[in-house]
């Protein structure tokens, strides 16, 4: 019984280290890593990107053959299926 008492308070027991108080705050995170950003060299060769510019979206074909249409002074017949035509191909 005795031992079962002993058991009980050492599992409430919490270690506080000399000259601090319980109520002492949690140490806040470090701050973030501060990294210098990469400075282009004077002799390194220019890397050119290759990529293909994207294609414009449907809206975006829409939308131009709608303008073009309207800048040739096209009714508004005339630029619906025009601009169905033209955003098509």
């Amino acid at each position: 019984m005795i031992a079962a008492l002993f058991a009980a308070n050492a599992a409430f027991a919490q270690v506080i280290p000399p000259g601090s108080s319980q109520l002492n705050p949690p140490l806040p995170p470090p701050p973030p890593r501060i990294e210098a950003p990469v400075i282009p060299q004077m002799d390194a060769p220019i890397t050119q990107n290759y990529a293909p510019a994207p294609q414009p979206s449907f809206s975006d074909r829409i939308t131009s053959c709608l303008d073009e249409a309207a800048a040739n002074g096209l009714g508004p017949s005339a630029r619906a299926a025009y601009s169905r035509a033209c955003a098509n191909q």
